[in-house]
């Protein structure tokens, strides 16, 4: 045994000092990347200079590193993959990826990955793209401070900014992605870390979560997508310190989460929403110090969920704070902050000593008719609310919040 593992550390050291640098677009260089490619050894590492290169599809099936200088632009023209990685250890980093082809029926990246486990994708741009990043059957991998943009204008003409399929131990962090259908797109992804990205104006959602486990999402910025964030048949999931803004639309949530369990949503904010957290399906999951606020609805609680915990939070300026289409109490309220909360702290301990009962009537009358919306704000609506408060018949008796808080939550 100790001879073998002398024999792999000798094995290493040689490969190491017998790697090579290999220079392409220089004075005295290679003018291909692809002949670099094919004529480098596993380990080389190949600076690529600055100017515009059209190859087509260069084919990586060894251990390197990619490293361009100066932005060197990689173009696609409209008609190929640029990149295709099939091997372990391939860094790619400082290159600008153009114009890759488009399908409806292939899923053209600008780089592709096949089980390309341990590769790094750092420090690219990725302009007019048809999928960014792609990545299928790869472990280990970190994807880190891209720029990726696509200009097209129907949602067919698009893939997703970054796309991993059946993947495990992922980091994606430091990205900015407009312009997709999808910005991140996960499906049947393990133990992924997705953290300070910004994904705004992308065609359908932001980040998108498919039968994607032992996952955590923190610190990344969601906007102006066009149905926000999906977590779908997922579990063990962590969402912290993430901003969902002014996803809009007849069919839009700051964060959408179907199917999920045992999971953590904490101090996020959602602001400027059609409605901030659309809930379905959702068992064991914590919802603890998140903002809620101007959202049309800031909870949409949909009776197949049941033992969740909504506790400190603040909802601030929301059309209508929680509505659902059950008349059962399955889920916990406790300790929030209602800013349409009217009760009284008469011995003073900054709890209301009357419970809080979050959906009013005409939430409910919508979720029934929705073309009885055009009534907001009607005098006939004010009296339908006061009338319910009097005499409770149809908003859910046990969705309450028996200690609503008389001052709002410090979320700092």
């Amino acid at each position: 045994m100790k001879l073998l593992l002398v024999s792999i550390f000798y094995l290493v050291l040689i490969q190491t000092a017998f790697s090579d640098q290999i220079m392409v677009g220089a004075s005295g260089g290679l003018s291909s990347i692809r002949w670099a490619v094919e004529d480098a050894m596993p380990g080389d590492t190949i600076f690529v200079q600055s100017g515009v290169y059209k190859e087509e599809n260069v084919i990586i099936n060894k251990p390197l590193t990619l490293i361009g200088i100066n932005k060197p632009v990689l173009d696609g023209q409209g008609k190929w993959e640029i990149f295709t990685v099939s091997a372990p250890n391939v860094t790619i980093e400082g290159f600008l990826f153009k114009d890759s082809g488009k399908s409806s029926i292939a899923d053209v990246a600008a780089i592709k990955g096949l089980d390309a486990h341990k590769i790094v994708i750092r420090n690219n741009v990725f302009d007019n793209t048809f999928f960014g990043i792609h990545l299928s059957n790869s472990d280990s991998t970190r994807i880190e401070d891209n720029r990726l943009t696509s200009k097209a204008e129907h949602e067919y003409q698009l893939g997703n900014g970054i796309h991993l399929w059946k993947c495990k131990t992922t980091i994606i962090t430091g990205n900015t992605i407009s312009g997709h259908r999808d910005g991140i797109y996960y499906e049947f992804v393990i133990n992924s870390i997705t953290r300070n990205n910004v994904s705004n104006g992308n065609r359908r959602y932001g980040l998108h979560f498919m039968f994607s486990h032992d996952a955590e999402y923190s610190e990344n910025y969601f906007s102006d997508n066009g149905a926000g964030v999906a977590v779908m048949y997922t579990h063990s999931v962590k969402m912290f310190n993430n901003t969902f803004e002014h996803n809009w639309g007849s069919s839009a949530y700051g964060m959408l989460l179907k199917d999920i369990r045992d999971s953590e949503v904490l101090n996020n904010i959602f602001f400027g929403n059609t409605s901030g957290i659309f809930v379905e399906g959702v068992s064991r999951t914590v919802f603890d110090r998140n903002l809620f606020e101007s959202n049309g609805y800031a909870i949409k609680l949909m009776g197949s969920s049941y033992d969740n915990i909504f506790k400190n939070n603040n909802f601030i300026a929301n059309t209508f704070d929680v509505t659902t289409n059950s008349n059962l109490g399955l889920n916990k309220f406790e300790r929030n902050y209602w800013d349409k909360y009217s009760g009284y702290d008469l011995n003073k301990d900054g709890t209301g000593d009357i419970p809080f009962y979050p959906v009013n009537l005409f939430s409910v009358i919508i979720e029934r008719i929705p073309p009885a919306i055009i009534l907001w704000r009607s005098f006939l609506v004010f009296l339908l609310d006061r009338a319910e408060k009097v005499i409770p018949a149809i908003t859910p008796e046990n969705l309450k919040d028996d200690y609503p808080l008389m001052k709002s939550n410090d979320l700092s």
